[in-house]
């Protein structure tokens, strides 16, 4: 047990060292804050934003119910940034076995005693705490906006919200990494995980012209639908369970896509 943790470890500080050494990823990272900063500022200060609302409910003296400024933040707010992910997750994820393939060692990772679902495991916790480190100003964001709610965000809701952002994350990261180890093209390998991430996410706009029964599986199943209940701060089981499937799935597809270079 202790020989597979040790693996474990090893293979996630090798995949996180690797990014945190990329150029690429800085500049992803620079894309990302830049992006979710405008967001930021777009979901409180644009023509439709919360606090633009409330400021035209003063100056025009309507006696409305006030906003839930914390939860109406959470909800606009995570919901620009799940459709940021769709597009910046699939560049992090391209080159988690592409590479390997470049530089030949995709063989020695097969042919070595590190079972393949350790080294996919390793390299996907590595992404997904690159992936963390890039939240860091997302919570500085909702702490001001927190601070100054009137009422009070319940703790819960942004604790169940980043958690389903970081679940979207590894989901998305997880099936990148699947199409990773199928070739040594990145560009190929992120535009298959965009597409069908991107398929994934709009299934419900797709289920709303089909049947009753073919709605409710599909819907069960789409990465928005689930997405969009956790960051309302309903912690629902089959939404937490919908994310894991997709993880372990992406996890189990690689293993196997790596298994098959031993024969």
């Amino acid at each position: 047990m202790m020989i597979l943790l040790n693996n474990l470890l090893a293979i996630f500080r090798r995949e996180l060292k690797s990014y945190f050494t990329s150029p690429l990823a800085y500049l992803i990272v620079t894309i990302f804050w830049f992006i979710a900063g405008l967001l930021f500022l777009n979901v409180l200060f644009g023509d439709q934003g919360l606090i633009t609302q409330v400021n035209q409910r003063e100056q025009m003296g309507q006696k409305m119910p006030p906003i839930d400024m914390g939860l109406k933040f959470i909800q606009f707010y995570f919901n620009f940034l799940g459709n940021l992910l769709l597009f910046i997750l699939p560049v992090l994820s391209m080159g988690l076995y592409t590479e390997e393939r470049k530089r030949g060692t995709i063989e020695l990772l097969a042919t070595s005693p590190v079972t393949n679902w350790i080294v996919a495991l390793g390299k996907l916790l590595g992404v997904l705490s690159f992936v963390t480190f890039m939240m860091i100003p997302i919570i500085g964001y909702q702490i001001a906006v927190f601070n100054a709610a009137d009422p009070p965000v319940p703790p819960g809701v942004p604790l169940v919200a980043n958690g389903a952002l970081i679940l979207l994350a590894g989901s998305i990261l997880s099936l990148g990494m699947f199409f990773s180890s199928l070739t040594e093209n990145n560009i190929f390998a992120a535009i298959m995980t965009f597409a069908l991430a991107f398929l994934l996410w709009i299934t419900k706009q797709i289920t709303l012209q089909m049947t009753d029964i073919f709605r409710t599986i599909l819907g069960h199943i789409s990465l928005l639908n689930n997405y969009e209940t956790l960051i309302q701060g309903l912690l629902e089981t089959s939404s937490l369970v919908v994310f894991a499937s997709y993880i372990l799935l992406g996890i189990f597809l690689t293993a196997q896509s790596i298994e098959a270079l031993r024969g």
